[in-house]
């Protein structure tokens, strides 16, 4: 059985709506950031990035990591190239050229979105959006991000999907990317073909119940 380690309010939430994409059975080990516990070394403190138990399956301490028949991923958007090669199916590539655009798309999501993305969710987090640093580092990202989103909304024109106009494992990667920019609603606003291709993915059955995975564990907390 898969076996997810992360919680779902962390980039782990991407593991869990593919592993619910697919419909294939896993197990939650509900990692936390050691950065969000006072000590989280304590010996009575949950399970956590710091935590030996943790660091003997990713050495690197960063979530999500995935064990899967043995073999341990410790990296978000590979675990679910890997998931979505193995399992096969509509999210898989139908052949070698499709494999390589959902690669393509996922590490252009890597390298081209997520470093301003990540930014503004993390400024939201630390409650520092009204501030002055965080509205000035907020404005440079969604600057940075304009021209991306210019490239996203012109593929977008033809097709409702990124590859073979169907859903991927290449739009849930990128879709968990830009969800950190959701905030800026004027952003969206400018590239409404972005706008409405998340809302395609978002609708999706599958996201909604790692949303909800998401919503128990804020409440528990």
């Amino acid at each position: 059985m898969l076996t997810i380690y992360g919680v779902y309010c962390s980039r782990a939430s991407r593991n869990y709506w593919m592993a619910e994409e697919l419909g294939i059975p896993f197990q939650s080990v509900p990692v936390i950031q050691a950065r969000l516990l006072a000590d989280p070394l304590a010996p009575d403190a949950r399970i956590n990035t710091k935590s030996a138990a943790f660091l003997a399956v990713n050495p690197m301490g960063l979530i999500p990591a995935i064990e899967d028949d043995g073999l341990v991923l410790a990296e978000s958007l590979a675990n679910n190239l890997y998931l979505a090669r193995k399992h096969g199916g509509p999210l898989a590539g139908a052949n070698v050229r499709e494999e390589g655009e959902i690669t393509a798309w996922t590490l252009w999501a890597a390298t081209e979105v997520e470093p301003y993305t990540v930014k503004i969710v993390l400024t939201y987090d630390n409650a520092q959006e009204n501030t002055p640093d965080g509205k000035a580092l907020i404005e440079a990202c969604v600057k940075g991000l304009e021209r991306p989103l210019a490239r996203l909304e012109q593929h977008l024109q033809t097709q409702d999907y990124l590859v073979g106009n169907r859903f991927t494992v290449a739009d849930l990667n990128l879709a968990e990317v830009v969800r950190y920019a959701m905030s800026e609603t004027a952003l969206f606003d400018r590239h409404p073909a972005v706008k409405n291709w998340l809302g395609r993915c978002h609708a999706r059955p599958a996201f909604e119940a790692m949303m909800e995975g998401r919503r128990k564990e804020a409440q528990a907390a």
